[in-house]
């Protein structure tokens, strides 16, 4: 579709912080509430586009602003076009690198771009990248931390809430044993057709994680996601050639090029980018036709509001990854129905902040 004219004027963001509805446990921390960074790319022309950062701590927020007042400083006045824009300030941050704090800041004038470009041109970003609005299948990832059997399983039913047919269990107890115990809790309280993705969250060494993964192989998982350090890709090759079990991996891929890494590994059965860490909306487009030439399945990780939009245009689509942080803060939450997101027939990616909502939820 024809890119409207627009031309960049400011940049602004507004942390918040989200009591999460499920805590977050995993083998690293429990995580009880989603510090976010709200951001609004501005235009000459009075359109605004819309992005979010998961801060993972509170303390990136203030660090990730100043990057974004730098940035906004060298493209202001310039046309809106995100790829220029992010190949521009790829090159201004070369010294330093295109990593971290720098790479957030990066992703979320991206994500803002793409956004103010659809809404300019009066449709949904999906209809904007050449796709058209359509139900995605969508897994569960709120909660279901390192609990008692009891407690996870009472927690797995009440996920199925909005029609969910799948969802994500964290694993990396301290022993085999726990990990069998809290799956078989899981398993036998839901329905044979609900299926249980696991995320050890890089908990195992390669030694360990063929010993625990051959262990799921016959407890009914459908897929071990990062079960070693995220970027041991010789170790996750030499996982997902002794598990039967597929190995899912992506969510610190860093930009393309971790990707193509991993790729030439055959590091994995599947991928699963983050919105952000691959590189906003420019780096998700390049990562999908990775992903389809290397006839690999491809899901997403966290921003469900933007991924449904992308994955609708992923040659190799696979699943959403669902959180709700996002629904304190905006007008009109992502929809889940019969466990597809729907992906709104509103201009852009549809995210419309509640100003109401925020300024409750404003971090000093």
């Amino acid at each position: 579709m024809q890119a409207p004219a627009l031309t960049v004027r400011a940049i602004r963001a507004v942390p918040v912080k989200i009591p999460m509805n499920y805590a977050l446990g995993t083998s690293a921390a429990v995580v009880r509430e989603a510090p976010l960074l709200l951001v609004d790319l501005e235009t000459e022309e009075g359109v605004t586009g819309r992005a979010y950062q998961f801060c993972y701590t509170p303390a990136a927020a203030a660090a990730i602003i100043t990057l974004l007042d730098d940035a906004a400083a060298a493209i202001r006045g310039q046309p809106l076009a995100p790829e220029a824009i992010w190949d521009a300030l790829s090159r201004r941050y070369k010294l330093i690198g295109v990593q971290g704090i720098v790479r957030m800041a990066m992703a979320m004038v991206d994500i803002a771009g793409w956004d103010a470009q659809a809404v300019a041109a009066g449709v949904p970003l999906v209809t904007y990248l050449g796709g058209s609005p359509q139900p995605i299948p969508a897994y569960n990832s709120c909660g279901l931390g390192l609990m008692a059997p009891q407690a996870v399983a009472d927690e797995a039913e009440q996920l199925l809430a909005g029609g969910f047919r799948a969802m994500k269990l964290r694993l990396g107890y301290a022993t085999l044993k726990e990990d069998l115990a809290a799956v078989r809790a899981v398993r036998k309280r839901l329905p044979d057709s609900v299926l249980i993705m696991t995320d050890y969250n890089q908990a195992l060494s390669v030694d360990e994680a063929i010993t625990r993964g051959r262990a799921l192989d016959g407890e009914g998982v459908y897929w071990i996601e990062e079960p070693i350090r995220h970027d041991d890709y010789a170790g996750c090759a030499r996982i997902a050639a002794a598990v039967e079990t597929p190995v899912q991996i992506g969510e610190n891929f860093s930009q393309c090029y971790d990707m193509e890494k991993a790729l030439a590994a055959k590091a994995c059965d599947y991928v699963m980018p983050d919105l952000e860490r691959i590189g906003g909306v420019t780096g998700w487009r390049r990562a999908a036709a990775l992903a389809q030439g290397a006839n690999l399945r491809m899901s997403s990780h966290l921003y469900p509001e933007v991924s449904a939009h992308l994955l609708a245009v992923t040659p190799t689509a696979h699943w959403l990854e669902y959180v709700d942080w996002l629904a304190a803060v905006v007008e009109e939450p992502l929809r889940i129905v019969d466990g597809h997101a729907q992906i709104p027939q509103r201009p852009g990616n549809g995210i419309t902040w509640n100003t109401s909502a925020v300024k409750k939820l404003r971090m000093a």
